[in-house]
C-alpha cells in the first residue's frame, strides 16, 4: 500500500480557518483524504467543511481517536510553535507547507521530532500522494488536475521542486507507468525528511519497484544516499537527475532558486552524479530522461 499514508490515516489542519487552511482541506477531502478536523486557537466550536475546529491539538487528539498526521498551515511566526504542540500531543506525521520559517525554529522542531520519534516533511512542503487513495496537502492541485498527474503504479517519486514533483509524474504517466507515492519534500536548507529516509521505506515497500529523485545542486542531502547504498540499505533501482549544473558559470554569491540551494565547496552537481554513479545510481542528463532510464524497473 506504499508509503506514509493509506485510506484509514486520519489528518488534522492546524490553520484550517485561513484561506490556505481551507484551500488544503478541500483538496484533501476531495481525492479521498480522512480530514477528521482543524485547529486554530480561538476558533474551537466553529466547522469548517463539516469538520470541527479545535483550540488546540491536544484537545482534537484527546476528542477523536487515533489521530496521526497534522498538516500546518500557518505563518512563519508561528510554525515553531504549531509544530511543537504537534510534537508534544503525540502526533507522529507532521507535514508544513508555511515558507521561510527561521532556520534556528525549524531546527530546533527537527531536533524535538527526533527526541519523540516523529517523522517531518517539510517545510515548504506541498504534501506526498498515494495515487487514487490519498493525499497530504495540496500537491497535484485540484483533483482533477492531480487525476491527470497521478495513476497508481511502481515507481516512486522524491523531489525537493513542488512544480517539478508534479512535472515528474506526469512524465511517468505519459510514459505508460504509474506512481506508488510521490513526495515533494520541500526546499529549505533543511528538510524534516531526507531523501534517505524516504528510500528506506521504499526499499520496504512491495508496491515500489524503482525510485526517482529529482535534486538540485545545493545542500549535501544526496550524499547519504552513497552511504546508504553501500550499506545496503537501499537494494531497489535507482534513477535521479541533479539540476542546477549551469550554476557553476553564475557570478559568485548569485541567489537562485530554493533556501537549500546552497553549494559547499566540492559538493556540487558534478560531484553529486559521480559519488551515485560510483554505487550504481542511474543518472539523467536531463530530467525527460528519467522515465526512460526507470522504465525497464517498472
Amino acid at each position: 500500500m506504499s508509503i506514509l499514508i493509506d485510506e484509514n490515516t486520519k489528518v488534522l489542519v492546524q490553520g484550517i480557518t485561513g484561506k490556505e487552511g481551507q484551500n488544503a482541506t478541500i483538496a484533501m477531502m476531495e481525492y479521498g483524504t480522512n480530514v477528521v478536523g482543524g485547529v486554530r486557537p480561538g476558533k474551537a466550536g466553529d466547522v469548517v467543511e463539516g469538520k470541527p475546529v479545535f483550540n488546540t491539538v491536544k484537545d482534537a487528539v484527546s476528542t477523536i481517536s487515533d489521530i496521526t498526521t497534522t498538516t500546518i498551515y500557518v505563518p512563519p511566526f508561528v510554525a515553531k510553535d504549531a509544530m511543537l504542540e504537534a510534537i508534544e500531543a503525540g502526533i507522529t506525521q507532521i507535514n508544513i507547507l508555511t515558507e521561510r520559517i527561521p532556520i534556528k525554529d525549524t531546527a530546533y522542531c527537527l531536533a524535538a521530532a527526533k527526541d519523540t520519534g516523529a517523522c517531518i516533511i517539510g517545510p515548504s512542503s506541498l504534501g506526498y500522494i498515494n495515487p487514487g487513495v490519498c493525499r497530504i496537502g495540496v500537491i497535484g492541485g485540484l483533483k482533477i488536475q492531480a487525476d491527470d498527474i497521478f495513476t497508481p503504479g511502481s515507481i516512486g517519486i522524491i523531489s525537493r521542486s513542488g512544480g517539478m514533483t508534479n512535472e515528474v509524474s506526469w512524465q511517468i504517466r505519459k510514459a505508460g507507468m504509474g506512481q506508488s507515492a510521490a513526495v515533494h519534500v520541500g526546499g529549505d536548507l533543511l528538510m524534516g525528511t531526507t531523501y534517505a529516509d524516504l528510500l528506506r521505506l521504499f526499499e520496504k515497500d512491495d508496491q515500489t519497484n524503482a525510485v526517482i529523485i529529482f535534486g538540485e545542486y545545493g545542500g549535501s542531502y544526496e550524499f547519504e544516499i552513497v552511504d546508504l547504498i553501500e550499506n545496503n540499505e537501499y537494494t531497489k533501482p535507482l534513477v535521479i537527475y541533479v539540476g542546477g549544473k549551469f550554476a557553476t558559470t553564475l557570478p559568485e554569491g548569485m541567489n537562485i532558486g530554493h533556501a537549500g540551494a546552497i553549494v559547499e565547496r566540492g559538493k556540487g552537481a558534478v560531484e553529486k552524479e559521480a559519488a551515485l554513479s560510483s554505487v550504481g545510481v542511474h543518472i539523467a542528463e536531463d530530467y525527460e530522461q528519467l522515465a526512460e532510464l526507470v522504465k525497464p524497473f517498472a
